[in-house]
């Protein structure tokens, strides 16, 4: 049945290598091998005979990770029973102590029900005469001639008194072994009588008991050392009381701890750093002696073993307690994220030389330190955020390098890293955001056995949400809109405005710049610690690194949502001062195509209209400004162009106003004011395609529009409207000229002006 159960495993599990993948519970994947009847030479035959070096491999890599499976499942198993397991454990010692007990009352009694059935009196064991003689009879009786047996009793118990008095421990239980053998064997081969007996024993019990109460008495002295600690405690275990010569042992250590931390106070030492490493040394350094005495005298026994532990773990807690209540709870309150660091590293590093003993107290402490931590890492992140609130009110929004002794990438940047973060340049208060925070990455990123990842970067998702809200802020007439990943972030805050379209780019600037490259590279500081001391990396291997990372990636596309956010606050200003005058209205309505032609008959000199010439301005402004600023990151340049161009032709194609009067409106649209529209749309398609900021749903956008009016004007004259209009490659030339006057590069005086050729109409609406 065995050999049967292992050929299926092989045939379905590991000869088919797909199926190692199978999510199957750890019992079920244990299976085979929790049979009675496995052989693991048979199945390791049976498995690998025929099996190639690959597949072999592969076998090695799925058991290792069985057995790494297996390990974990027994430890969870005895962590999630280890405190019945400790309370069984010291039921049965209790038991054995008090049997022990009951065996030795049990002699006792023994011995006295054998001496009353032969008439012996107990209270003159050594007497051969009976205790019942009448008075008369105790004057005739003659002194007998002690026995060599009852001599030797006497001087048992006399030479036993005399080690104890003068506290020969060794030889006290030399002699008190000798009796015991005494007592089983007999004298000389010859069983003692009950009446010897029952003296010997008492003798013998009485006796232990001294010895007993004297060790006791030296283990519990502060005097005591440890050889004479060591010794008292083996004595008393080899007296048969074990339980409580390991209690009394773990007792001392802990009278000595007291001891020695009596000298350590929070006064007695100027840093909290210090207290927490005297402490954590005092407190270790008595668990592990206290280890090794235990494991010295008592050997590996799983009750001694298991009581020593929970020792441990009440006296790791007691440690926890003090540096929280002296140094972290005054750190986490004033956001001391670095002092917190330290005293959780120092104690962990303690930690760490107890596990070799079998003692892993790390989770404990852990456990007892996260909300300090967590409490600490909160009001860090809290003074960031009040500080670049401090910083936004003074902020002229002027993109400058570093401060000197700044480094953006913090104090742990590779030469590379650094390189290419000098040459980054960013506002005040953006600087002063990222020098905090690459601090507080060098700060937690010790502390990942903590397993801070997700909160840490949570926390500064919140940050730096709560910094974009006051970039927001600081554009002129901008209603900033709640966010909703971070609603307690948009509260308004006093900041400095950015009036000028550079200052505003430089917001941009600043939010860029720290989510695609300076808050992605600092949370690599809280990834596992081999990641440290690898080789100098290049912008392209560093970012797929980090892109390797499930949750980092997640974080960065929230940042990245936050930068949008600032994005489309920019783009939705600048389009409402590009489609509203300053008195507030409209530059662009349907009376400017639906007059033409009504009152000229003549053929229209042919320009992009206004409004569309001060969008082609507008976004060359805005293009040079940005090429300058975003060097090395020209895709975010365009990226911003593109954006504020779709916000202007979408706003056009949602006018319900405009639309409504140029589908239904009283005056229709004419072939000479379609053609006028059709070459606005045809312009922004030619300068958006020139910049290169042409997106395919701007593109479509365009052509719905455009296609909205060619329908508009079907339906209103009756006339197809592309029988009318010129060939495309009239509006590609128009637009080209358009561009370049507008920019003051078109030149055309030497040119001959052909009444119906584009640049004719251009130089016309040029002149007038």
């Amino acid at each position: 049945m065995a050999s049967s159960e292992m050929l299926a495993f092989s045939s379905s599990s590991i000869r088919d290598s797909a199926e190692f993948d199978v999510d199957l519970s750890l019992s079920d994947r244990l299976k085979v091998f929790k049979t009675s009847q496995f052989d693991q030479k048979a199945y390791i035959t049976s498995n690998c005979l025929n099996m190639t070096e690959k597949e072999i491999k592969h076998l090695f890599a799925y058991l290792i990770d069985l057995k790494k499976a297996s390990a974990e499942e027994m430890r969870k198993s005895v962590y999630a029973n280890y405190s019945a397991f400790i309370r069984t454990s010291k039921e049965i010692s209790d038991l054995e102590g008090e049997l022990l007990a009951m065996r030795n009352l049990l002699s006792s009694q023994a011995a006295l029900v054998h001496g009353l059935a032969e008439g012996v009196g107990v209270d003159s064991p050594l007497s051969a005469d009976s205790c019942g003689s009448t008075k008369e009879d105790t004057s005739e009786v003659a002194l007998a001639e002690p026995t060599d047996t009852e001599k030797w009793l006497i001087n048992f118990v006399d030479n036993l008194d005399v080690l104890l008095a003068e506290r020969r421990v060794d030889e006290s239980l030399e002699a008190l072994e000798e009796g015991e053998r005494t007592l089983k064997e007999g004298d000389n081969g010859q069983p003692l009588s009950p009446n010897a007996a029952l003296f010997l024993q008492d003798a013998i019990t009485e006796r232990r008991m001294k010895l007993a109460d004297q060790l006791a008495y030296v283990a519990s002295q502060a005097y005591t050392s440890g050889v004479e600690l060591r010794s008292a405690i083996e004595a008393l275990k080899k007296l048969g009381d074990g339980p409580h010569a390991h209690k009394l042992l773990l007792n001392s250590h802990r009278h000595s701890l007291i001891e020695n931390i009596r000298a350590i106070s929070p006064s007695s030492v100027s840093y909290g750093g210090a207290f927490t490493a005297a402490l954590a040394h005092q407190y270790f350094s008595v668990i592990a002696q206290a280890a090794n005495d235990s494991l010295m005298v008592f050997g590996d026994e799983p009750a001694y073993a298991s009581e020593l532990v929970t020792w441990a773990v009440k006296e790791t807690e007691a440690l926890a307690v003090m540096v929280k209540r002296h140094v972290l709870a005054t750190s986490a309150a004033s956001g001391g994220l670095r002092l917190a660091s330290e005293c959780v590293q120092t104690c962990l590093g303690h930690c760490s030389l107890l596990e070799a003993r079998g003692l892993a107290l790390s989770p404990i402490l852990l456990k007892l330190f996260r909300p300090c931590i967590e409490e600490a890492l909160t009001n860090n992140l809290k003074r960031i955020e009040h500080s670049c609130s401090a910083m936004v009110v003074v902020d002229d929004w002027t993109l400058v390098h570093p401060p000197p002794g700044v480094r953006p990438l913090g104090a742990n940047a590779s030469s590379l890293g650094s390189a290419i973060a000098s040459q980054l340049k960013l506002s005040t208060s953006a600087h002063r955001f990222n020098s905090m925070v690459q601090e507080f990455f060098e700060e937690v990123g010790p502390l990942e056995m903590l397993q801070l990842g997700g909160s840490t970067l949570e926390g500064l998702l919140q940050v730096f949400n709560s910094y974009i809200n006051l970039l927001i802020n600081a554009l002129p007439g901008t209603t900033m809109e709640i966010d909703q990943d971070n609603p307690g972030g948009s509260v308004q805050k006093t900041v400095r405005m950015a009036e000028t379209e550079s200052q505003q780019l430089a917001l941009l600037a600043n939010a860029s710049m720290l989510a695609d490259e300076l808050l992605p590279r600092g949370a690599m500081k809280l990834a596992s610690s081999h990641q440290a001391g690898r080789i100098l990396e290049t912008p392209g291997r560093a970012a797929d690194r980090q892109n390797r990372f499930p949750e980092h990636r997640e974080w960065k596309r929230k940042l990245q949502r936050a930068v949008d956010r600032l994005r489309d606050s920019f783009c939705r200003q600048h389009a409402l001062e590009l489609i509203f005058n300053e008195d507030g209205e409209i530059r662009l309505t349907a009376e400017i195509y639906t007059s033409i032609g009504l009152n000229n008959k003549n053929e229209a000199d042919w320009f992009p209209s206004p409004l569309f010439q001060v969008v082609f301005t507008k976004l060359t402004q805005i293009a040079s400004i940005a090429m300058d600023m975003f060097v090395g990151r020209e895709r975010f340049a365009t990226v911003l162009l593109m954006r504020l161009t779709e916000t202007v032709m979408l706003w056009l194609s949602e006018d319900q106003t405009f639309w409504g009067e140029i589908e239904g409106g009283q005056t229709p649209l004419t072939s000479l004011g379609l053609q006028q529209f059709y070459l606005d749309m045809e312009f922004v398609i030619f300068f958006s395609s020139q910049g290169r900021y042409l997106s395919r749903h701007l593109h479509q956008v365009i052509k719905n529009i455009i296609a909205r009016a060619v329908d508009a004007s079907a339906a209103a004259t009756g006339i197809d409207p592309y029988s009318v209009l010129p060939e495309d490659q009239w509006f590609v030339e128009v637009s080209q000229i358009a561009m370049k006057m507008l920019t003051g590069e078109a030149y055309f005086g030497n040119i001959d002006r052909d009444a119906t050729s584009p640049t004719a109409s251009v130089l016309s609406h040029g002149s007038n």
